[in-house]
């Protein structure tokens, strides 16, 4: 089964580089300059960030449902990520890498199903969980920090 792994929209995170770290601060987001790598994943691009690149840690609701599973957690996004990842059939190195937490998700925003894998082995799970005709939807984790990873949809 195809599918598609995608990255959040770099818009609504563009003006936030613009602002100081008042004003950041105001919005409860900090400006970093990346140290290491792997460690900063960026949501838009689905990459982890280079050492000396500039990222906002902010606090993003990634399942804006009305359902009891609602949720938002920390993010990074880098500074001049302009377009929005889109991996198909397979998974960007920035989640292959990493242990995951796939959750599935029906049209109405419920959790109908979720495992713990490592990322270079999730596909067998990623398509197992969009052949249940209840899915609408999957997301993706950082399982040991809990921060969201991307969307992943039928291709």
């Amino acid at each position: 089964m195809s599918f598609v792994v995608t990255g959040l929209s770099p818009e609504p995170f563009a003006p936030l580089f613009d602002l100081d770290e008042a004003a950041l601060a105001a919005l409860g987001v900090i400006r970093m300059t990346v140290d290491n790598k792997p460690g900063f994943p960026c949501r838009i691009t689905l990459e982890d960030a280079e050492p000396g690149e500039t990222v906002l840690l902010l606090n993003h609701q990634h399942l804006d449902v009305d359902t009891p599973y609602r949720a938002r957690h920390a993010i990074f996004v880098r500074e001049g990520a302009t377009a929005t990842a889109r991996v198909e059939n397979g998974l960007p190195p920035a989640l292959e890498s990493r242990l995951l937490a796939i959750r599935a998700y029906d049209a109405a925003g419920m959790m109908i199903d979720a495992e713990i894998v490592e990322g270079a082995e999730a596909r067998p799970l990623i398509e197992r969980f969009l052949a249940d005709p209840r899915a609408a939807y999957l997301h993706a984790h950082n399982a040991r920090q809990g921060c969201f990873a991307a969307r992943i949809d039928r291709g």
